[in-house]
């Protein structure tokens, strides 16, 4: 068995190396470039949504407040006349990427810790390179991808975007799995 706090290199290097993947898949314009349309008559639905200060959070509307109000005939309509809508409201004014990729980072390294955990108490220190890959990028593909299918199958967002969250979560496991092969203790 391998000390986790012998993992920290690997568990630091993967994520700086994922970190940088991941700003070129975002940046570059691959497959990411079309996720979000832009909403039919967007001037008109921003000036009907702007003078209701909606704060910033995560609604569901119609949303009803609770089983009894779910079978009204009332809330039935209101679903069935639309729109049904899962909205994530932000502050106003530009996105801060800043806090968004620390959070990321942050994010990268809790994989690795996990990735690590699991690696760590599988593994020996000198396992082959081929060996650690295996565990170590399939643990990190769990994490990086399989919780994206939740918000398919719940919230109706579109496969076709789980499904790029899953190549996109394939390459940091890959880059993770390497990196950890790599640097495995010997």
């Amino acid at each position: 068995m391998v000390s986790l706090l012998s993992l920290w290199l690997p568990i630091l290097v993967s994520a700086v190396i994922v970190f940088l993947a991941s700003s070129v898949i975002h940046m570059a314009p691959l497959w990411h470039k079309n996720d979000f349309p832009k909403a039919p008559r967007e001037a008109e639905l921003l000036a009907a949504l702007r003078p209701l200060a909606i704060p910033p959070g995560d609604y569901f509307i119609p949303r009803a407040s609770g089983m009894q109000e779910m079978r009204s005939p009332e809330f039935k309509e209101k679903m069935k006349q639309g729109p049904v809508a899962v909205i994530t409201v932000m502050p106003n004014g530009p996105i801060a990427m800043n806090r968004s990729l620390a959070q990321w980072f942050v994010f990268l390294i809790v994989v690795g810790v996990f990735a690590a955990y699991i690696a760590s108490r599988t593994l020996p220190a000198g396992t082959y390179y081929m060996r650690v890959f295996q565990i170590v990028g399939a643990t990190a593909f769990i994490a990086y991808s399989l919780a994206l299918c939740e918000l398919s199958i719940w919230y109706r967002r579109s496969w076709s975007l789980t499904l790029k969250g899953w190549l996109d979560g394939l390459i940091y496991a890959l880059l993770t799995a390497g990196t950890f092969g790599w640097l495995w203790p010997r």
